[in-house]
């Protein structure tokens, strides 16, 4: 690994990504495409809109997802990822399939555990 810990950045990347639901809003938009507020509300249902207008604000302002408001009535607003933003689709792959393995480990060894 060519890193300097002096020099780490990653504390830097997780400020962008680290809350309960921004990896599960940006899986969505990286799934779906363009998606209008409720359809993603809908789409995680156990997020408070004030949460979820919280964090897609957030990623809206680290250029991560696009904002789009229609004026009409009622107003349409869609999200979805940036060009910017679509970078992040290795690592949240990569985190997913560390978590998945991690979990299977802690279950393996509560099973050695119990026996």
């Amino acid at each position: 690994m060519n890193i300097d810990p002096d020099l780490c950045r990653v504390d830097d990347a997780l400020d962008i990504i680290v809350g309960k639901w921004k990896p599960v809003i940006l899986l969505h938009l990286l799934k779906n495409g363009t998606m209008r507020f409720s359809e993603l509300k809908r789409s995680i249902p156990e997020i408070t809109q004030k949460m979820l207008t919280k964090h897609l604000r957030e990623l809206e302002e680290e250029d991560i997802i696009n904002r789009v408001v229609y004026p009409q009535v009622p107003p349409k607003v869609e999200y979805s990822i940036t060009e910017y933003g679509k970078e992040l689709e290795p690592i949240l792959v990569s985190m997913h399939e560390w978590g998945t393995r991690h979990a299977l480990r802690k279950q393996r060894k509560q099973i050695t555990k119990s026996s």
